[in-house]
């Protein structure tokens, strides 16, 4: 029998860099692939128009790709969105911070890869929703679809002619899924 000792929060956030980035799952390393042409456009449609909106309104932070969020503890999960929202309430509580984001956001996004599974993707908005993430947007390139996930059971799928609206997560903002694949 082999036994695996588990990774935690602070070991991740002390490793050196080795030029990927990691996501922890309940305390085993995920190394993630750098991210393609398409999913870079794709993600910074998602979050130019979503920060832009957040900061004139003053609502409160948008958080770019990579950034960690502590999920869970013993053992850790770490998870890092391709985008996040987190409320002005929030972030006034926490302050600065230099490791981790302690606590889920209340709007993560996933920008679904080409070699990543069905059950990878579930597997992640599962995390994000039983930590208590609001609302999780899946954008998925291949279908033109976005999918809007409040829990398990709440899923509404946005197509090219609809408009993403933020609800009461980001209260008064809405786009254009149209302009999320441009």
């Amino acid at each position: 029998m082999t036994i695996t000792e588990l990774i935690t929060a602070d070991d991740l956030l002390q490793m050196k860099d080795d030029g990927f980035c990691y996501e922890l799952v309940r305390g085993e390393l995920i190394k993630m692939s750098p991210a393609s042409h398409q999913h870079g456009r794709i993600a910074l449609n998602f979050t130019t128009p979503l920060d832009q909106f957040v900061r004139v309104h003053q609502l409160g932070a948008v958080y770019a790709a990579e950034t960690g969020f502590k999920l869970a503890a013993d053992p850790d999960v770490v998870r890092a969105p391709d985008a996040a929202f987190v409320r002005r309430e929030r972030v006034e509580a926490v302050g600065q911070t230099a490791g981790f984001w302690p606590g889920a956001p209340d709007l993560a996004a996933e920008v679904v890869s080409p070699g990543d599974t069905y059950a990878q993707v579930a597997d992640k908005i599962a995390d994000w929703l039983d930590a208590g993430t609001r609302l999780v947007v899946v954008v998925n390139p291949s279908t033109q679809t976005v999918a809007l996930h409040r829990s398990r059971h709440h899923i509404r799928i946005l197509t090219t002619d609809d408009v993403l609206d933020g609800g009461d997560v980001v209260p008064g903002w809405a786009l254009p899924v149209r302009d999320i694949f441009i």
